[in-house]
């Protein structure tokens, strides 16, 4: 691809306070529109990569680039804006459960409000319905009114993809957005997500254990193994020996 990557890391490592390194010299390129899926063990780095791409997480050295913006320098209104092209969706989903879908839902225009109007709720006419359209899209547009904490794991988890939604997102990021859902709704999340991508253009990274969803949904395929990047390709070339290469118990590089 000649296109500009959306996300680029260059020799990104991540070293926490205790040492531990997360992230080992990773480089790659993301480009628009694509549904990237990253897979791994358990604290293999998956979690720091997505977390690094909006500054959840400073890295330690190396940079990421948003629309070939380094996003690891930006500072005040700059950072403030290059997040708001990037919406992401948790594990747990961190919506806040006494309050009404739609307002969990209008969180995602946080960003283009004073802070003391989202105190006060003072949403515009156009960002209300814009909130309920992304309500609709992943059919919950009768729950706008409910209390979160009264809808399923399912539900809370597509309110979620809505709150992302409504910040007009170039990008959505999710760290292992299905890891407590059952498999029926595992699959609704999917879809909603896969048809995101696909009709919306919005580019997709996300973290799943599960390589055969990882094969369904993905375009492509990152492995990460004790904070290395040790695979990088189409999921037709993840074959059963690169996905062992990324889960095995073989010494894992240094």
């Amino acid at each position: 691809m000649t296109e500009q990557a959306i996300i680029e890391f260059k020799n990104v490592s991540k070293q926490y306070p205790n040492g531990f390194m997360g992230l080992k010299d990773v480089s790659l390129q993301i480009h628009p529109g694509e549904f990237v899926v990253v897979v791994g063990l358990s604290g293999a780095g998956k979690s720091t990569l997505m977390r690094s791409v909006n500054r959840l997480h400073d890295v330690t050295s190396g940079d990421i680039l948003i629309d070939g913006d380094s996003i690891t320098k930006a500072r005040g209104k700059d950072l403030l804006a290059m997040r708001r092209k990037i919406g992401m969706i948790f594990q747990n989903f961190n919506l806040v459960k006494r309050a009404s879908v739609l307002k969990n839902v209008l969180m995602g225009r946080v960003g283009y409000y004073p802070t003391w109007k989202m105190v006060l709720g003072l949403f515009t006419k156009a960002d209300k319905q814009r909130a309920y359209e992304a309500l609709q899209s992943v059919d919950l547009g009768e729950k706008a009114y409910t209390r979160a904490d009264q809808l399923s794991g399912g539900q809370q988890q597509r309110v979620a993809i809505a709150r992302a939604l409504t910040q007009e997102p170039r990008i959505l990021l999710a760290d292992e957005p299905i890891a407590s859902l059952d498999p029926e709704t595992t699959r609704k999340v999917m879809d909603d997500l896969k048809r995101i991508n696909e009709q919306m253009g919005i580019t997709v990274l996300i973290n799943l254990h599960n390589v055969e969803l990882a094969k369904e949904y993905g375009s492509r395929i990152i492995g990460i193994r004790a904070g290395h990047k040790v695979f990088d390709g189409p999921v037709a070339e993840a074959t059963d020996d690169v996905i062992d290469a990324i889960y095995g118990e073989e010494e894992a590089p240094s």
